[in-house]
């Protein structure tokens, strides 16, 4: 069977005629004022989403940073056991650049434990006479370190043989590289980034304890 189609009727909802374009290019006032608007509206919200961005890499700022040996960026100084395991860590808060010798004491402010270990072995940037005396006059803890090469020996031969353990320490500091908050100081606050060094001592005390 087939069926005549009828009429068509005109659609009421089609939008308006655009207006003519003129001689020199342009489109009439009522699109250029919608284009106008629609831009403008696009413009606001781009500027809301980008508002307090840093649209290229900048150098890392904060309290604590300052050149290391790995270039710009926060130091962490720790005191390992003899099993790695972290018993005390601190975050320099002024600078990163200060000598390591200057930076003991602060580090023993934070240690986990009631007790501090009675000796401390530590690299050629730990040489120093006064720290010497005044880890032992304060806290009675004899410092291990050898001697630069241009100063005299102070210690003797037996004490240095420990020396060779120094590298369970470094063994700690390759295990917090595992963090990637550690391995890339991402806080621009040194609390926020101490805290996350807590975070990572504790999680590596109880996985090995």
């Amino acid at each position: 069977m087939a069926r005549v189609a009828g009429e068509v009727s005109a659609l009421p909802d089609l939008p308006p005629q655009i207006p003519a374009v003129g001689a020199v290019g342009h489109v009439g006032r009522g699109a250029a004022a919608a284009g106008t608007a629609s831009a403008g509206a696009r413009q606001v919200e781009v500027r809301r989403g980008l508002c307090g961005r840093d649209l290229r890499e900048r150098e890392k700022r904060g309290l604590g940073v300052g050149p290391t040996r790995r270039g710009k960026g926060t130091k962490i100084i720790a005191v390992a056991a003899a099993n790695s395991l972290p018993l005390a860590v601190s975050v320099p808060v002024q600078s990163a650049s200060p000598a390591e010798c200057q930076l003991v004491e602060e580090v023993l402010a934070g240690s986990f434990l009631d007790e501090l270990p009675a000796r401390l072995i530590g690299d050629k940037a730990y040489d120093s006479d006064r720290l010497d005396e005044k880890l032992e006059e304060a806290y009675g803890i004899e410092l291990i370190a050898p001697n630069r090469g241009r100063r005299s020996k102070t210690q003797d031969g037996r004490p240095l043989r420990r020396y060779k353990r120094r590298w369970k320490v470094e063994r700690l500091f390759a295990w917090m590289h595992n963090f990637r908050r550690l391995a890339t100081r991402w806080e621009y606050h040194i609390e926020n980034f101490l805290g996350f060094v807590h975070l990572a001592c504790l999680q590596m005390l109880l996985r090995h304890l």
